[in-house]
């Protein structure tokens, strides 16, 4: 009995220390959110001696936003950049779409997000001395439909939290799809061809140049999705492959992530809450999902940076639905370790690697 006394005060402990690890990140990403994000460009170094930057592209099939979300870098404010897009096969429809924007703009070629016309500009200013690496927070765009409000819903609350406490305590959380990174440092680490082996290539080249000892900043301007092609099976689809991407790179989080999310985590805190001060289980949960689903919507404006598009109560149900979904989310990672995307699909490895399986 003592030991189950014992390992019951653990639990407990642990349920306390939870409790403050989460809150202390809810506090974190909305206070930063409010202070650095969705603020106007000021000219930290003169305009022309700003450094010249390549935006590299890869690209692979159509979406219905395709040629919109790419004619935006041809407006961006900067005085020296070009764009290098990348397709795989000769057939592929997005070559198309690109020669009729080469055809348009002959100066410039161009990439896939949604920017505003002085990201590039941002990005380039927080590129300090000590800095190889400068990311944007990933975004959604405003959409029609619930599955938009429900990729809004994610990427304005549960990501950002996740996301922007890494970064603030040393813990180094990058996405690829808007990065500015010093060509020289990731030469050294072998070039974009030593990460062609990897599906989350960003991961592992940000943390090449992490490795190399240059520090990272995190741009103003969130970086904006807004794919045409969208639906709540296809964010499902894609959350499961984000979440077998992390279980196979950092295998903690097969511990971490669960407990991080709303419902489990308030269980958990409530058990400990009971275990110590005999509150009622049921009562702290509520109470305390409530507390998590406001403080959510306040991050959530923080990072729109204006008026949401939609509705309190359409907020509220695609809250509920995205913190419903986690549990099946991350047992479906566990359950198969392949990964489909775009036409293809593959097989990871131990470390990050990936192997493409062939239909014989």
């Amino acid at each position: 009995m003592a030991v189950l006394a014992l390992a019951l005060a653990g639990l407990a402990i642990f349920g306390f220390i939870l409790f403050v690890v989460l809150w202390l990140m809810h506090f974190m990403s909305i206070i930063y959110t409010r202070l650095h994000l969705n603020k106007k460009v000021t000219d930290k170094q003169p305009y022309s001696k700003l450094p010249g930057v390549s935006l590299l592209k890869p690209l692979k099939g159509v979406d219905p936003n395709l040629i919109n979300n790419l004619e935006t870098f041809f407006e961006l404010d900067y005085p020296k950049y070009e764009v290098l897009l990348c397709v795989q096969d000769h057939d592929d429809p997005a070559i198309d779409v690109c020669k009729k924007l080469l055809g348009k703009y002959p100066n410039v070629d161009a990439r896939l997000f949604i920017v505003t016309p002085d990201t590039l500009t941002d990005m380039a200013n927080q590129m300090a001395e000590k800095v190889g690496l400068v990311h944007g927070l990933p975004y959604v765009a405003d959409r029609q439909g619930f599955a938009a409000t429900l990729e809004q819903v994610y990427f304005g609350t549960s990501h950002p939290r996740s996301y922007i406490s890494a970064n603030l305590t040393g813990f180094k959380c990058v996405t690829g799809m808007s990065c500015l990174m010093r060509k020289d440092v990731l030469d050294q680490a072998g070039g974009l061809i030593a990460f062609a082996q990897y599906i989350a290539e960003d991961y592992f080249m940000a943390k090449a140049i992490a490795d190399r000892g240059w520090k990272f900043a995190m741009a103003t301007q969130v970086a904006m999705q807004n794919s045409g092609s969208y639906s709540i099976s296809q964010f499902q689809s894609r959350m499961i492959r984000w979440a077998k991407l992390r279980i196979n790179m950092l295998p903690a989080t097969i511990i971490c992530e669960p407990i991080s999310e709303c419902f489990v985590a308030s269980l958990v805190i409530g058990w400990a809450a009971h275990h110590v001060f005999r509150w009622d289980i049921m009562v702290f949960f509520m109470c305390h999902c409530l507390a998590w689903f406001i403080f959510d919507y306040i991050q959530l404006k923080g990072v729109q940076g204006g008026a949401l598009s939609f509705s309190k109560l359409d907020y509220a149900v695609a809250w509920f639905i995205r913190e419903s979904m986690t549990i099946y989310i991350f047992l479906s990672a566990l359950w198969d370790p392949t990964i489909s995307w775009r036409t293809g699909r593959y097989r990871l490895r131990c470390g990050g690697t990936a192997e493409e399986i062939l239909d014989v």
